[in-house]
């Protein structure tokens, strides 16, 4: 049975903000690929967290304002205080704290909406999609990233990684979260009336290739997951044993002259008529 909320699994803290911010510039360039809002001028972006994708979203697109929101106090400080460190962006965003199930705008207020490594989290993806569709303006496009989790691999095989990684996604799960959603985007945007649904499987896969490649994604990849030992071992899903023993596997995989790292995420855009 899943609870009505979720608890954020990587937590709030300093280090974990920082973690976000390094985590959007480092998958930036495969995550923009296909994102275009240069024919938008407002632009809603759900769950702006410590701001690291806002940065993005202004910087790539000039024309643009954004109206950011995300449901933490302590998200939303974090952003502000990074944001204000852009002069150039000075009057081009707003931050507010609101839930997504339930917009503060009228509708038909923006020509463009964004959402990444959201939807994962809200227990009720389809009802904040219908109230972005509701806010959008006819002939608006929305793009959204997503987690699909099924389809990481790592070889040399790791059982204390793959224990913790099942933990990691049970514990979401059981949460009322979903790491599975990503494959999931097309079901739910063709519910909610979206047209013109467009979705994207983007892959990391990297072998002997690419050796210093490879390696840096999975010392990447081992970040993120490593970032949310303290809740795992908080609610006493995974033992001390099994994150020492994970973090040893991920430290060996790393230098392993025939490793390889796969994984794939989802990428929808949609338009609304």
């Amino acid at each position: 049975m899943k609870k009505k909320s979720f608890p954020y699994q990587h937590g709030f803290s300093p280090i974990e903000q920082d973690r976000l911010r390094r985590q959007a510039r480092f998958a930036e360039q495969t995550l923009y690929r296909d994102i275009n809002f240069s024919d938008c001028k407002n632009v809603l972006e759900v769950g702006c967290g410590v701001g690291a994708q806002t940065e993005i979203l202004l910087r790539r697109f000039p024309c643009i304002k954004t109206q950011s929101i995300d449901l933490n106090k302590k998200q939303l400080s974090a952003a502000k205080q990074h944001l204000d460190q852009f002069k150039e962006f000075k009057g081009r965003y707003k931050l507010s704290k609101m839930n997504a199930v339930n917009l503060e705008f009228e509708s038909n207020s923006f020509d463009g909406a964004f959402l990444c490594w959201v939807l994962e989290h809200i227990p009720s993806p389809e009802k904040v999609l219908a109230e972005i569709r509701r806010v959008l303006k006819p002939g608006g496009v929305i793009y959204l990233t997503e987690v699909m989790n099924h389809t990481f691999f790592l070889d040399p095989y790791s059982p204390n990684v793959w224990k913790l990684w099942m933990a990691f996604n049970d514990y979401q799960y059981d949460n009322g979260g979903d790491p599975f959603i990503g494959a999931k985007l097309g079901n739910l945007l063709t519910a909610q009336g979206y047209k013109d649904i467009q979705t994207n499987v983007k892959t990391w896969h990297f072998d002997n290739r690419l050796p210093s490649k490879r390696k840096e994604y999975i010392e990447f990849w081992a970040e993120l997951l490593l970032s949310a030992k303290d809740q795992l071992l908080e609610a006493g899903v995974v033992t001390e044993e099994i994150v020492e023993g994970a973090q040893r596997e991920l430290k060996n995989v790393a230098f392993d002259p025939n490793a390889v790292f796969y994984d794939s995420i989802m990428q929808a855009s949609a338009r609304v008529y």
